[in-house]
């Protein structure tokens, strides 16, 4: 690790980052040649003022949209039905998807699922959705997910309960408009879990089986730009500086994972998203601390050096000293962001422990187990998913 290949880099053909980029929505499609979006979103986005917002630029470019507000958070192969009657009902040209990681990964699906036939499952890793739709922008509001910017998206099936972790070329954004003043109306819950889920991208990324120089860049750039910023978006929301900090590190994070892969992390997490309708961050936010420390005799060397990156440890501390230090500082920051447990959320503890069996099955056929330094049976899946309770 890294690998030494010819690297195949995966970004939108567009991108624009910095507070005010969605004002360049109108001049992107219309270099696009792009006049009628579906603009897919949620009803609280619709209420803070943000959708119109986005609709009162477009005014000026001579565009018709219709906006889907129906997306609801971990979105199900039954709003992505809905999704794609609403596409099919009129005659878009481009998808907008405008809000969170839901509403990205929604507007990809519906843009993937209305050229490829047959239902959602059929496309669960490893196969590839390289088929493309009509054109996606992409334009975040949470940074966490990174959608914007990778190749991935999670759909959950209603009727096996399980997340499908969809890839490929089909679901890669046309152009990706990044500003971070949208984040500005996150509450502290959501600021939390979605800087934990970057964070999460970044150190998977770097210590996945599939990790490369170009990743390693990206996600080494990404890891202080969360570390340094997430208690201080938390308990100062409107810091400018913190916010526009984590959606850097969040599309850059993205990219890291898109072009290496995630890991043992979100392996786990999908499953109790799945089955107790977990936000994807909150998942990877109870996770994360238990399974580095359960994978770290495995990558010192490569977790040593996220500690230093992100400031927890010095360059010249010995590898395992880094590696202690970086796991106190996941277990400080799991503590001081209030992280709850699968108990203190006030999940059944005979449903959760019942449950346990299919969710590491679940967990280990999803693929990503098998990027993780340490590959873990199902018997260490379990002792995980106990550890967490």
């Amino acid at each position: 690790m890294p690998q030494h290949f010819i690297e195949g880099v995966i970004s939108p053909k567009i991108i624009r980052i910095g507070g005010g980029a969605v004002n360049e929505t109108g001049e992107i499609l219309e270099q696009l040649g792009l006049s009628s979006p579906l603009i897919v979103t949620d009803k609280t986005l619709v209420a803070l003022g943000h959708v119109s917002q986005l609709t009162d630029i477009l005014k000026d470019f001579k565009v018709k949209w219709t906006i889907f507000d129906q997306v609801i958070p971990e979105p199900t192969d039954i709003c992505l039905a809905h999704g794609l009657q609403t596409f099919k009902s009129e005659s878009f040209d481009c998808i907008i998807g405008f809000g969170g990681g839901s509403c990205l990964d929604l507007a990809k699906a519906i843009s993937a699922m209305s050229v490829n036939s047959g239902h959602i499952r059929n496309y669960k890793q490893p196969k590839q959705i390289n088929r493309p739709g009509v054109p996606i922008i992409l334009i975040p509001t949470t940074g966490g997910t990174g959608s914007e910017l990778t190749k991935w998206c999670v759909i959950s099936d209603t009727k096996f309960h399980e997340k499908y972790n969809l890839s490929g070329l089909g679901l890669v954004a046309t152009a990706a408009i990044i500003d971070w003043k949208f984040s500005k109306t996150k509450p502290p819950r959501i600021t939390a879990d979605t800087a934990i889920d970057s964070l999460t991208h970044a150190i998977e990324a770097f210590v996945s089986k599939k990790a490369n120089n170009f990743s390693d860049e990206l996600a080494l750039k990404s890891i202080p730009l969360i570390s340094n910023n997430i208690e201080k978006a938390y308990y100062f929301p409107g810091n400018p500086t913190a916010r526009e900090a984590l959606m850097r590190g969040a599309a850059l994070a993205g990219m890291a994972f898109s072009n290496s892969s995630v890991a043992l992390v979100h392996g786990m997490s999908r499953p109790i998203g799945s089955h107790f309708h977990l936000s994807h961050g909150l998942s990877n936010a109870m996770l994360l601390a238990e399974v580095t420390s359960f994978s770290i005799k495995s990558a010192e060397r490569r977790y040593a050096e996220c500690a230093v990156a992100a400031g927890w440890a010095k360059p010249s501390d010995p590898k395992s000293e880094a590696c202690k230090k970086l796991i106190i500082k996941l277990q400080q920051l799991k503590s001081n962001l209030k992280v709850p447990s699968p108990k203190t959320l006030g999940i059944d503890k005979n449903t959760y422990f019942r449950t346990l069996p299919v969710m590491a099955q679940q967990a280990l056929e999803s693929g990503s187990p098998q990027n993780n330094p340490r590959v873990p049976s199902t018997k260490h899946i379990l002792q995980l998913y106990k550890a967490i309770w």
